[in-house]
């Protein structure tokens, strides 16, 4: 088991240390569920109450936060508790499952792919005609690459995954489980006859940047023509749909069962909360935010936070609910 001192985390954090505890930190945990040999963390003032109660030796605190370690127990007091945590979590990371063999031989893997120095593929991957796979990719077992697909170093594709034809894929990027790259675009039309639904090919791609994560089961669909894009740096969670022809800046937030119909445009850093819908060939720019749950209907300007159904302005919508409740009550 990988243990630390406190002094030897705090050596990493660089924050303040209050308090000394002798106990060996085995890991990080809640502070309702911490045991003795547990490290904590308290990012906010709500959280004090719980401290007192906790059987962590020790915790990571805002440093704006007013709070006493208490007997063999000791704080670190950082700026930011919540990234202090996420380099907490690195230390204590279990490894990731580890390949007997750099390629599987059950692995059927076309002659003309060309696969870059340090690749792994696991059991029962395919990969096609002309794919090109850069130097350090992994593939976890039961992943499929379509033809001429290219993916770029170090990317990590989970088991399950697959990835399309034509499909073109940055370095560095995590696809975890069941991700969907460049199936279809959702694209039908009534036929002459009114007896069915016609199909429209979609013969663009996707194209996907650096450093992209993707959530479990999550969809980017090829586009109708040209590509669906997702910028660099951007963070898509599990359960997420992103429709033909949409367009991610970089930077980008999707929270999970949050979806983009087809042709949307986003700006950089913007934020989609969970469950949250966005109509069809609308905008939303730069550091905009959409609230959990809504539905976006019309463009969103830069910076702006909406929400509701159709999403308006933050402020608005929460004027108006408080004025339903009050008429409610009457």
């Amino acid at each position: 088991m990988t243990s630390y001192t406190i002094n030897e985390i705090n050596d990493i954090l660089k924050g303040e240390l209050i308090g000394h505890t002798l106990q060996s930190i085995n890991g990080p945990e809640q502070l309702q569920n911490a045991s003795i040999n547990h490290i904590t963390f308290i990012g906010s003032t709500k959280y004090i109450k719980h401290w007192a109660s906790s059987k962590a030796c020790a915790a990571v605190v805002n440093d704006n936060l007013n709070i006493e370690p208490g007997d063999n127990r000791a704080l670190i007091k950082v700026k930011n508790a919540d990234l202090a945590m996420a380099k907490i979590l690195e230390l204590y990371n279990p490894s990731t499952p580890e390949f007997e063999t750099d390629i599987h031989p059950t692995a059927v893997i076309h002659e003309t792919a060309k696969i870059g120095d340090g690749c792994k593929i696991g059991a029962n991957c395919y990969i096609g005609k002309n794919v090109e796979l850069g130097s350090g990719v992994i593939l976890y077992a039961n992943v499929c690459v379509f033809d001429e697909t290219t993916i770029g170093n170090n990317t990590i594709v989970w088991s399950g995954t697959v990835i399309r034809e034509r499909c073109i894929i940055g370095s560095h990027c995590i696809f975890h489980t069941n991700v969907s790259i460049g199936a279809d675009g959702f694209g039908y039309r009534p036929s002459d006859d009114g007896r069915g639904l016609v199909k429209i090919p979609q013969i663009g791609n996707v194209i996907i940047g650096h450093y992209v994560e993707i959530g479990a089961n999550s969809c980017v669909d090829r586009a109708k023509f040209s590509a669906t894009i997702v910028g660099d740096g951007c963070k898509i969670d599990n359960l997420v749909q992103i429709a033909h022809n949409s367009v991610m800046g970089r930077s980008c937030i999707m929270a999970g069962h949050s979806g983009l119909a087809g042709s949307v445009t986003l700006g950089d850093g913007v934020i989609i909360g969970g469950s949250a819908s966005i109509k069809d060939h609308t905008t939303i720019e730069s550091g905009a935010t959409v609230g959990a749950g809504s539905g976006v209907m019309n463009n969103v300007k830069a910076g702006e936070t909406v929400l509701g159904y159709p999403a308006q302005d933050a402020r608005d919508m929460l004027k108006q609910w408080v004025v339903m409740r009050k008429l409610a009550k009457k």
